[in-house]
């Protein structure tokens, strides 16, 4: 039971994603993410702002709906996609 338990909180921290990360922070994590950042057309890749600007920033800076933004980065991090 103990190891079941273990495993799942495990799983939910390695791939928790939150509108506070930073982009460079998550792109280096979970190298998959640099597809969706590209498919939004955000530059943040190779960008140096990518290393200080948030995830809530970058939406907000390329005019794209946050929520939507999230939910499929945490898509490509569960390997849903």
């Amino acid at each position: 039971m103990r190891f079941v338990e273990a495993k799942s909180s495990t799983m939910k921290q390695a791939s928790s994603i939150n509108p506070d990360m930073v982009v460079d922070e998550i792109m280096r994590r979970w190298p998959a993410t640099v597809a969706v950042l590209l498919r939004y057309r955000m530059l943040c890749v190779g960008c140096p702002i990518g290393t200080f600007h948030t995830v809530a920033e970058a939406c907000r800076e390329h005019q794209i709906e946050e929520g939507d933004f999230l939910l499929e980065l945490e898509s490509v991090v569960r390997g849903d996609r």
